[in-house]
């Protein structure tokens, strides 16, 4: 049986909860330690994982469980020093994204991973949704000719659920930037690879001078892309996550809110509304964050847990992976406050 344990079991611990309640259905594991330092918390999920031991702190659980396999979903802040004593420990470590949010903690990442035993796997989660796979295939496959632009965005309401407010302080979430932008970010790179040049960085503060609004511009070659992320200032803003490829003989919109979601508008004038057999179908809002569909969490975790038992490396989201798109958010944040401060000195 494949020991599984969970670090943190606020709103993205609930969601991997019911996620691997799911993939337990068809693989023998089983979460076998929790660790939250919030009581409520840790009974919800107890209550998927009776057996459970339980846990106020994840380096107690990491010290004294004897595991296979971790899901680190804990606030960012924490993510590196759990994920290096994982690693240290020998288990599989599936860290939720953003994997950290300084250069420093990228490298300590990276020296880790030199001794690790264990495979590494960063929930870049918007690489599992079919609707952002269909624009992958259409564009390595030139079904509608080549990709010119590429517009996306990713709009939330304000991130009031975390634990001390750890959203609201950049020190902990690296802003908007590096914890909701940077899943388009990554997207943009699983399709493109990397920029040939980021045009202009704009962005917003709120009133404590956090940034919570930032539109870039992308050149990957001759495809030139955009993406807008928001933490609105209402928390009641529906979560929204869109996208406009534009390519030579189509236009393929997506809008997560919308029925259906993803319309291909041809050159001929026919619209496609393409049809996906979903591997995991669950809405739930118990998690209390911006996410009711669990099914790309659960396939996700399932392609984490098949390369594990497989003895493979989970190559389509690897720790190199999501450190590439932490290391491109820095530099955007970078340039943001730059043209900020810019900005703010050309006005006085």
């Amino acid at each position: 049986m494949m020991k599984v344990g969970i670090l943190g079991c606020g709103g993205m611990g609930t969601t991997h909860c019911l996620a691997l309640k799911g993939v337990s259905k068809h693989y023998d594991l089983e979460v076998t330690a929790l660790a939250d330092c919030r009581t409520p918390y840790l009974e919800k999920a107890a209550a998927y994982w009776p057996e459970a031991q339980t846990y106020e702190y994840g380096m107690d659980l990491l010290e004294q469980e004897e595991l296979d396999a971790v899901h680190i979903c804990l606030p960012s802040y924490l993510h590196t020093d759990h994920a290096i004593k994982a690693m240290r420990k020998g288990v599989h470590v599936f860290i939720e994204k953003p994997v950290c949010l300084t250069m420093e903690e990228c490298e300590r990442l990276l020296e880790a991973r030199k001794s690790a035993k264990g495979s590494i796997f960063v929930g870049q989660v918007v690489r599992f949704f079919d609707e952002y796979n269909y624009i992958k295939e259409i564009y390595q496959d030139k079904i509608f000719g080549n990709l010119e632009a590429i517009n996306l965005q990713r709009l939330s309401g304000d991130v009031t659920w975390g634990f001390e407010d750890w959203f609201h302080k950049e020190e902990k979430s690296g802003t908007v930037i590096t914890d909701l932008h940077v899943h388009d970010i990554d997207f943009l790179r699983y399709l493109l690879g990397e920029p040939d040049h980021i045009d202009d960085v704009m962005v917003r503060e709120d009133k404590n001078g956090l940034i919570h609004h930032v539109l870039t511009s992308y050149r990957f070659g001759s495809v030139t892309a955009t993406a807008e992320g928001m933490w609105d200032i209402s928390a009641k803003l529906p979560f929204e996550a869109a996208f406009r490829a534009y390519f030579e003989k189509a236009t393929v919109v997506y809008n997560s809110k919308n029925s259906p979601p993803l319309v291909v508008y041809k050159q001929d004038g026919t619209v496609h509304m393409p049809v996906f057999e979903r591997e995991f179908e669950k809405e739930d809002k118990i998690a209390g964050i911006n996410i009711s569909d669990i099914g790309p969490y659960y396939t996700e975790i399932k392609y984490f847990v098949e390369s594990v038992l497989k003895g493979e490396e989970p190559v389509k989201a690897d720790l190199g992976e999501g450190i590439a798109s932490v290391q491109l958010a820095l530099k955007e944040l970078k340039i943001a406050k730059n043209n900020f401060n810019k900005g703010k000195e050309e006005k006085g």
